[in-house]
């Protein structure tokens, strides 16, 4: 009997042990099921929120559409992610800032769509300036550079557009100069193209762009 007392002693720790290692696994376990649930639920909550902002781009993408409809049937605008493309040869002559006729009639007719578009929303329009990849001509000393020029003709609309009624808080200038180019600067077609002027709707808390942002307001 004695010999049997001794024997269940000397195993007890053995299956203690094993007890303890069990639990130890089993509760890792756990930890690595509540893990791997939260990692999912965390996962299933961004696909939810991805989801959420692609319907509003989606629904803003269509009411952009619908207030531009006539301009855009028109073909005198181009609508593209969300931003407004105008022509630079429609608004301006080679190297100017100054406002052809027809442009300004055109930016005219953008103003009661795009202040309609804007009134339920918490958004601004950035007014940008582009140019092609030539530089200023020498005989032409009013801009030192692309970088000026793109911002004068970006200051020239949103001025044209305040003065056609679009309020003033509603809008800002930004020059990109020859920077983000539509397409390669490989001919004169190529070039018209990237001579341009961009109107895009973005939030009033900031705009995140990189280009230069520049007054609307004159001295």
């Amino acid at each position: 009997m004695l010999e049997h007392d001794q024997d269940l002693e000397s195993t007890s720790p053995a299956w203690i042990s094993f007890a303890d290692l069990m639990t130890g696994l089993l509760g890792a376990f756990v930890l690595l099921l509540v893990g791997v649930m939260a990692a999912q639920l965390d996962m299933a909550s961004k696909l939810e929120d991805e989801v959420q902002k692609r319907q509003v781009e989606e629904q803003r993408r269509i009411s952009l559409e619908n207030a531009l409809a006539i301009p855009l049937a028109s073909g005198r605008i181009t609508l593209n992610n969300g931003r407004i493309g105008i022509s630079g040869k429609l608004l301006f002559e080679l190297n100017s800032d100054k406002l052809e006729p027809e442009g300004r009639q055109l930016l005219k007719s953008l103003v009661v769509p795009l202040r309609s578009y804007l009134q339920s929303r918490e958004e601004m329009l950035m007014v940008s300036g582009f140019t092609d990849d030539r530089a200023v001509g020498r005989r032409n000393r009013q801009f030192e550079d692309n970088w000026e020029l793109s911002a004068q003709r970006a200051l020239t609309v949103t001025r044209t557009l305040i003065e056609e009624g679009m309020p003033s808080a509603m809008l800002f200038a930004a020059a990109f100069g020859q920077e983000q180019a539509l397409v390669a600067n490989t001919d004169d077609k190529a070039r018209a193209q990237n001579r341009r002027v961009e109107i895009a709707p973005v939030p009033k808390a900031g705009s995140g762009s990189p280009g230069r942002k520049t007054n609307t307001q004159p001295g």
